[in-house]
């Protein structure tokens, strides 16, 4: 008796852990050129302690290690002539195969792709050569058996959805900024396949009818320096008014782009954006861009670039600092006799950047040719002529501008102080679009566009105060003369600055146990002098203005779970 309850007790305990499901890890292991390696030993283990499964690739390069618990893995792979190549912290759920490919570099290459990794806090606006050693490239790392690739450093969690919500109100200043509605804004993240990426973000406006963006993409890395991603971006904007028959504003943009390392010293980044935009009318664009920075050496880099849209500002700050909007997102549009337009431009620059220590200058030459140019201005001049688009939910409009061909230089000096403090100074020179002569009357504003070149000289500081959790960036823009554009539109250097004052703040605040996410106070405010600001004079005897950038102020919370 004693002899069965011991065997029913054996079996009760062992059989439920033979039933439990289980997973396998599988792929390709490949050189940095995508041969395919045969023989390449494969380890996978839960940690450096415990002796895992060992595997070997076939002719394909191919491996497979079956009959693994649910859990957290290493990946590492190696092979005669190549550096260990690992990937740490590979999460595998119940019943499912994890797709983990491996490429397999020599120590000559590894150096040549990994210079300094860039730390968490420093600028966004960083040198072309910090591409090379972004958080998603190879860290190199010494061990006791010597170097080692490391695919995924370890502490990063790329399997964890990421969730982010952040509320944000402006504030009309006068009729010179944003509308007072409340935006909400919110972005989800999570890895899919191993080596993909996908987000979904987007502003929602909460002014009666749903209006604001929704973007989401794909982001596959290939392991050898190829990130192709794909976007899809809707904007939705109720009508703007009477003046344009209550029309709404809906447009459609899918973008897709890739980067990639050739020959070890050159980076390509490459792709195109097809625009339909449905307001009166469909219209549509195509607009195509890329860049090329050879690397001749760690510290040198020379870049050719060609864009047709002016580059996005915001990035630096957060897509939640955006608002849902036309005057900061969406293709540039004014209207032509009651007709939709869209800004049409190409940009050229080839430059040269050099770093010297904790010193960096890049002088850069360009050629920008602009059609259906769009000027911004402040105010509702909506009755007083069919080239008027007015944006209700930033207290601007658009105007129809004509066209503008120029070519200009920048210089920029960069210098950085620390980790998280660094200091930039630009200067650029170019053709912009102003009135030839004051202006009394809107219908005269036409006749009296002419292109001038002006110099325009910007300087701007960044930091992080690692004790408070708070980062900051505040830079002033100025230009010697009246002008309705500001120089060199499509600087995307780390020199770029908005025009005259403005200041941003992210603010960590204490979480609490009723809000279980990382909160954050948010500050952002743009031209907060009101400068540059060109009065014309209505026919209704009211005053609009032509400005370079609308004053905007906007505050709020942002939430990351």
């Amino acid at each position: 008796m004693t002899r069965k309850f011991g065997l029913l007790a054996f079996l009760f305990i062992t059989l439920p852990a033979l039933a439990a499901p289980v997973a396998s890890i599988s792929g390709y292991v490949k050189n940095s050129s995508g041969v395919p390696q045969m023989g390449a030993m494969v380890e996978v283990f839960t940690s450096a302690a415990l002796v895992g499964t060992t595997v070997f690739t076939d002719a394909r390069g191919y491996y497979s290690a079956e009959n693994l618990r649910p859990g957290l893995y290493y990946v590492k792979a190696t092979s005669t002539s190549f550096l260990p190549s690992l990937r740490e912290k590979i999460k595998v759920r119940t019943g499912t195969r994890t797709l983990v490919n491996l490429t397999l570099t020599t120590l000559a290459d590894a150096l040549q792709l990994l210079p300094a990794r860039r730390s968490s806090s420093s600028d966004p606006d960083d040198w072309h050569w910090t591409l090379r050693s972004a958080a998603n490239r190879p860290l190199l790392r010494m061990t006791d058996d010597g170097p080692e690739l490391v695919l995924n450093p370890e502490g990063s969690d790329e399997h964890a959805l990421k969730a982010r919500l952040a509320f944000v109100a402006g504030s009309e200043a006068d009729g010179f900024g944003s509308a007072g509605e409340v935006t909400t804004s919110f972005a989800l993240e999570k890895s899919l396949f191993a080596s993909g990426m996908f987000s979904f973000n987007g502003n929602i406006d909460s002014s009666g009818e749903p209006n604001g963006i929704l973007r989401a993409s794909y982001t596959h890395d290939f392991g050898n320096g190829s990130r192709p991603r794909f976007t899809v971006t809707y904007r939705h904007l109720a009508s703007p008014g009477l003046a344009v028959q209550n029309a709404a504003y809906s447009a459609v943009d899918m973008t897709t782009s890739n980067t990639m390392a050739v020959a070890d010293f050159i980076d390509l980044d490459y792709g195109a954006s097809l625009q339909a935009i449905d307001f009166t009318r469909r219209v549509s664009s195509f607009r195509p861009f890329g860049s090329v920075d050879i690397h001749l050496s760690s510290n040198t880099v020379i870049e050719y670039r060609y864009a047709t849209s002016i580059p996005e500002t915001r990035s630096a700050k957060g897509f939640d600092s955006a608002p849902a909007d036309l005057s900061e997102s969406g293709p540039h549009m004014a209207l032509a006799h009651g007709l939709p337009e869209i800004e049409r431009a190409q940009h050229q620059e080839i430059s040269a950047s050099q770093r010297f220590g904790k010193n960096s200058v890049q002088v850069a030459y360009y050629v920008d040719r602009v059609h259906n140019l769009v000027l911004t201005g402040a105010g509702d001049p909506s009755c007083y002529s069919d080239n008027v688009l007015p944006d209700i939910y930033s207290g601007t409009f658009s105007y129809s501008g004509g066209s503008l061909n120029t070519s200009g230089t920048r210089i920029v000096l960069q210098r950085k102080f620390s980790p998280d403090f660094t200091a930039t100074a630009d200067y650029s020179t170019g053709g912009v679009v102003a009135l030839s002569a004051p202006v009394n009357a809107w219908q005269n504003i036409s006749q009296n566009l002419t292109n001038v070149r002006r110099h325009s000289i910007g300087g701007k500081v960044a930091g992080y105060i690692p004790s408070s959790g708070t980062r900051w960036l505040a830079s002033y823009k100025w230009t010697n003369g009246s002008s309705l554009l500001p120089v060199d539109e499509f600087n995307s250097s780390p020199g770029q600055v908005d025009p005259y004052f403005s200041f941003f703040i992210r603010q960590s605040i204490p979480g609490t146990s009723f809000i279980p996410a990382k909160m954050e106070a948010i500050v952002d405010m743009r031209n907060l002098l009101a400068q540059g600001y060109v009065p014309v004079l209505g026919r209704d005897g009211r005053r609009v203005y032509l400005v370079q950038a609308a004053r905007a102020v906007r505050g709020g919370l942002a939430f990351t779970f």
